[in-house]
């Protein structure tokens, strides 16, 4: 059953929506009671889905409650390749096998935003790699390297010398061909991918297909203000555990607090004019914070755990248990605290630190156990305290 409520349908193409192509046959379409195919891709280039990514699958979420059939496809050959769109710099190439080590757990990922069962996944090698010399030159005839070169980061680079490989210029000929392959009536990305998208619509009607509607959606920002990317590693992602999730969320700078509520949580617009609102009356954005990381930590965990994220941040941090400002410390997988002490002269010695840890004044402040072991070795990211003022925050390169 097809929805064609206004309500939703104007939600859907105005909320964290950037860029729409072309808005009024998207609109007529999915007021006609039609139901759409609606193309996401994803390179799976890590083995975590972010909030960045997220934002393009909610979107898709908001396709899929309306009735139409989402399809998402899996880039197994593309991911190889390398998309280039917001990258300054070439991107390696990645083997096949990565690929798939990165996809295994895509789907129970995918599974938190979307109703998976409704989901059409396919693999676009299915189709890429049957292409010979002959239809890629065919798909080539349809872009100019005027086009090629234009592009924002391909300018940069060619300014500056940088080299840039002919398989980066293949790319949108491949992304567009998947539009070809299923058929796709829309296509949802970043808005840096719109060239990519518009690719799409090139293609089919090279193919004498209908052109896909497109709908780029807005960019969220990491935790260091730059595009989330896996690639920078200022990411949040949708499996991290609630207390990191909480405390990564609570690291945002206050300015995207009006963003990552639009972008990331299902509160409505009503509310989040209010708080957009209240942040300009002045209130404290620790507390719309606390709500905002509250929100996120719910949806992909659960209420319970929102809770006690909430509760152990409050703990460790408003309650001066830590102090605002860490000494942060980065650690080789696998090395030992105390190797790591002496090397940045924290402890004079192995004897200092062997009677600090005896002592019991060694606290692993994730666990808020006794570190015992004067051999202990952090495993991602943690809190630790030695003695009544040190505090230091280890994390692993």
């Amino acid at each position: 059953m097809i929805s064609t409520d206004k309500k939703h349908i104007t939600d859907l193409l105005t909320r964290g929506v950037e860029d729409l192509f072309v808005k009024e046959h998207l609109e007529t379409a999915l007021l006609s009671g039609k139901q759409l195919r609606v193309k996401f891709g994803i390179d799976p280039t890590g083995p975590k889905l972010h909030l960045g990514r997220a934002v393009g699958l909610r979107k898709l979420k908001a396709f899929q409650d309306l009735g139409h059939q989402v399809v998402i496809i899996v880039g197994d050959f593309t991911a190889q390749i390398g998309d280039a769109s917001d990258k300054t710099e070439k991107r390696p190439m990645l083997s096949r096998e990565m690929v798939n080590e990165n996809f295994k757990d895509y789907k129970e990922q995918i599974s938190k935003i979307l109703d998976i069962s409704k989901v059409e996944f396919v693999y676009n090698s299915d189709w890429l790699d049957k292409l010979g010399f002959q239809e890629i030159t065919q798909l080539a005839e349809c872009f100019s390297v005027q086009q090629m070169s234009a592009r924002r980061n391909f300018k940069d680079r060619l300014e500056r010398g940088d080299e840039i490989s002919l398989r980066e210029f293949l790319y949108p000929l491949m992304q567009g061909y998947d539009s070809v392959a299923i058929k796709a009536d829309v296509e949802i990305g970043g808005f840096d991918q719109l060239f990519n998208l518009k690719a799409g619509r090139v293609i089919q009607k090279h193919f004498d297909m209908p052109e896909q509607d497109v709908l780029t959606v807005q960019m969220l920002e990491g935790t260091d203000g730059r595009k989330m990317s896996t690639s920078w590693g200022n990411i949040v992602t949708i499996v991290d555990e609630p207390s990191d999730m909480y405390g990564k969320i609570m690291a945002l700078h206050d300015e995207l607090i009006v963003k990552y509520f639009t972008l990331c949580t299902d509160v409505s617009t009503e509310e989040i004019e209010i708080i957009t609102k209240e942040l300009e009356t002045g209130i404290n954005p620790r507390d719309l914070k606390m709500r905002l990381a509250r929100e996120i930590v719910k949806m992909y965990h659960s209420e319970e755990l929102a809770v006690h994220a909430e509760q152990d941040f409050v703990s460790k941090f408003q309650k001066k248990e830590i102090p605002d400002e860490l000494e942060k410390i980065s650690i080789s997988e696998g090395s030992t605290l105390v190797e790591v002490l002496l090397e940045k002269g924290m402890i004079d010695s192995k004897t200092a630190w062997r009677r600090l840890v005896e002592d019991g004044a060694v606290t692993n402040l994730e666990t808020k156990e006794k570190i015992t072991d004067i051999d202990f070795v952090p495993q991602g990211k943690t809190l630790i305290k030695i003695g009544k003022k040190i505090f230091i925050e280890c994390v692993i390169d």
